[in-house]
């Protein structure tokens, strides 16, 4: 294990999935010297909501994805949200870029795949959307190359399972982008977390932090290993990135800046195919539209997955209602973290949310007979012996507290939550989770160390990491053509065609 002498680290990281594993690699890119730790109660990385069959893999661009860009009043759609998620997906490419070029990642392959993005919409109502969003996406150049049609053999060239068997006087619609990936973050994070080992990090597995209490000097985490038995490890900083189980641990450190923050865990399942005379004849990834009052995470879609040099189908997530802050967790987790901090912000949410809570309820209670209904809705002959049940990971959406000091609000999304001495941080939330890994271990940087973040110090060897930084994306048509054509030609993706 090759510990240090007196468990003294600079960086200590909570949980073995992408997030930390991504933060940590950065960190240990920057700075060499630094002391860092990683500790998991589980035996193995990447065992949560970074596995491959506990997330939906989609590499998420905000390509196909329909609830980021949301209608207006007007009519129009608003895409500041998906352009967003877009280039933040470009700065997790550009640090694969530069581990693949340095030898830590040796097969983008390994984690990698080119996989198309279909957005796919049935009624006039729902075409005239997806018609008002291409036009809107299309004329900016983060989504150069999308393609749009309503004709039903077009579309039926692009998903054929999705066309074969649907009714033809139904009125259909599709987008689709030629760039798309499939990830598999539980396959990347082993090939981060075996970097970061290599290059002197220690990793902790079945160990879990229990307590933590701030000192002059950083920070004491209490740990328990799996025989019971307790130890100390010292940290001038602390990242808290253990997925729903960061809210406890946020609580846990008292910091004021963590005061009122609630969680809102949704479980979920999938139905799962792993027939190769399907998974051949789908090779893309299709989003419809969510029912209403169902949160982000329940948009339905139906997707080629890549595990393990195996192709397989996904559909999903059906949504659900739990008291788990993880998916390994105890029924008992939520309760945990009630207090008189977050009880006023939880009851306001529960007030203001109650069409979701409907929602919620519907899964729990929908029959297997009628969650296939929804398959079949995308997949007209799915047949059910060719599918099964597939547990999803624990999303914990967050009920962040009001500024005014009454009541809170449920947040889709992730968020930091620092210290004021910047000496930790919690990383909240759910999705795009994963895919932002990189954009959010950027974050951390400038939240966390700033006094770094210069030229006599960090920036260099960070520019030379993620040549986009300080640039945004969004803005620099050039910058962004430069940066996607340097990546797909490292990582083997393909580039947007004209």
């Amino acid at each position: 294990m090759n510990r240090l002498a007196d468990d003294s680290f600079d960086v200590v990281l909570v949980g073995a999935g992408i997030m930390s594993a991504t933060t940590a690699t950065l960190l240990q890119l920057l700075a060499p010297q630094l002391r860092i730790a990683v500790v998991e109660r589980l035996q193995d990385c990447a065992q949560e909501s970074s596995m491959a069959w506990n997330n939906a893999g989609t590499g998420h661009a905000a390509n196909c994805e329909l609830n980021y860009t949301p209608q207006r009043d007007d009519g129009s759609v608003d895409i500041d949200e998906a352009l967003k998620v877009n280039t933040e997906f470009d700065v997790s490419r550009e640090l694969w870029t530069y581990l693949v070029q340095h030898g830590t990642i040796t097969d983008p392959r390994s984690f990698l795949h080119p996989c198309p993005h279909i957005s796919f919409v049935t009624g006039l109502e729902n075409v005239a959307f997806l018609r008002v969003r291409f036009e809107a996406m299309q004329r900016h150049h983060c989504y150069r190359g999308m393609e749009y049609s309503e004709d039903p053999a077009v579309i039926a060239q692009w998903a054929p399972l999705v066309m074969e068997g649907r009714d033809p006087i139904q009125t259909v619609a599709a987008t689709r982008m030629v760039s798309g990936t499939d990830v598999d973050y539980g396959a990347l994070t082993h090939q981060l977390m075996a970097g970061l080992q290599h290059r002197g990090a220690e990793v902790r597995y079945d160990t879990e932090v229990v307590d933590l209490i701030r000192t002059d000097d950083g920070w004491h985490l209490t740990t328990r290993d799996g025989t019971g038995r307790d130890d100390t490890i010292r940290a001038r900083f602390v990242f808290l990135g253990a997925g729903g189980a960061s809210l406890k641990l946020l609580q846990k450190s008292n910091i004021p800046e963590g005061r009122g923050y609630a969680g809102f865990p949704v479980s979920g399942v999938w139905l799962r195919c792993d027939a190769p005379e399907l998974a051949v004849r789908h090779t893309a990834k299709v989003y419809s539209k969510a029912a209403s009052g169902s949160p982000p995470m329940s948009v339905p879609h139906l997707d080629l997955r890549m595990v393990e040099g195996k192709a397989s189908l996904l559909f999903g997530p059906y949504a659900g209602v739990s008291t788990r802050l993880l998916k390994h967790g105890s029924a008992l987790d939520l309760f945990d973290t009630l207090s008189a901090d977050n009880l006023l912000p939880m009851l306001d949410v529960a007030g203001h949310n109650l069409r979701l809570e409907e929602y919620l309820l519907g899964q729990v209670l929908q029959s297997h007979h009628a969650q296939f209904k929804v398959l079949q809705q995308l997949f007209p002959q799915a047949r059910p012996e060719d599918w099964r049940l597939e547990v999803a990971g624990q999303r914990v959406q967050i009920i962040k507290p009001n500024p005014t000091g009454y009541g809170g609000a449920l947040r889709f999304g992730t968020e930091l939550v620092a210290a004021d001495d910047k000496s930790l941080v919690a990383l909240l939330g759910a999705s795009p989770g994963a895919s932002t890994a990189a954009a959010i271990a950027v974050e951390v940087l400038r939240t966390c160390f700033t006094e770094q973040l210069t030229e006599q110090a960090w920036l260099p060897q960070l520019r030379a990491i993620l040549p986009s930084y300080g640039i945004d994306l969004r803005e620099d048509a050039q910058a962004c053509r430069a940066s996607r054509s340097r990546t797909a030609a490292v990582l083997g993706i393909g580039e947007p065609h004209d």
